[in-house]
């Protein structure tokens, strides 16, 4: 099966050597995905909601990269540096995938590389055989 590796541009990327997402045959995995703003920065600061909303955009846009979408995602991840903000983060999910209902995990972190980061997200994918 061949490899696709989806690049975000990140400067990041080759120094530490990671990808913004994978694709091998039909399935597709997202890198740990923080709540950077369209122009950088950090988009919703203080917001759980907020930056989870930004993470999930900017990781189905890395889905759509590698030809997958939302209907695809089978597990999601939820990182938080406050687990009692599940709920914020859980409605944001809510909205994007209550149709879909992947799997989902939300677990508590320590931090973040910015501390302004409340969140981060992670998603996996496996795409129909119509859209190979």
């Amino acid at each position: 099966m061949s490899r696709q590796n989806v690049s975000s541009g990140s400067p990041l990327e080759p120094q530490i050597g990671f990808s913004w997402a994978v694709r091998i045959g039909s399935h597709v995995a997202v890198a740990g995905t923080a709540p950077i703003a369209d122009g950088g920065g950090t988009a919703g600061v203080s917001d759980v909601a907020a930056q989870t909303r930004r993470c999930l955009e900017i990781g189905l846009e890395a889905l759509a990269e590698a030809g997958a979408g939302a209907r695809d995602v089978i597990r999601s991840r939820i990182m938080l540096t406050d687990i009692s903000r599940w709920k914020e983060a859980a409605e944001v999910h809510g909205e994007v995938f209550g149709d879909i209902r992947p799997v989902c995990t939300f677990v508590e972190v320590s931090g973040f590389i910015n501390p302004e980061w409340l969140v981060e997200t992670e998603l996996d994918a496996v795409m129909s055989e119509e859209e190979q």
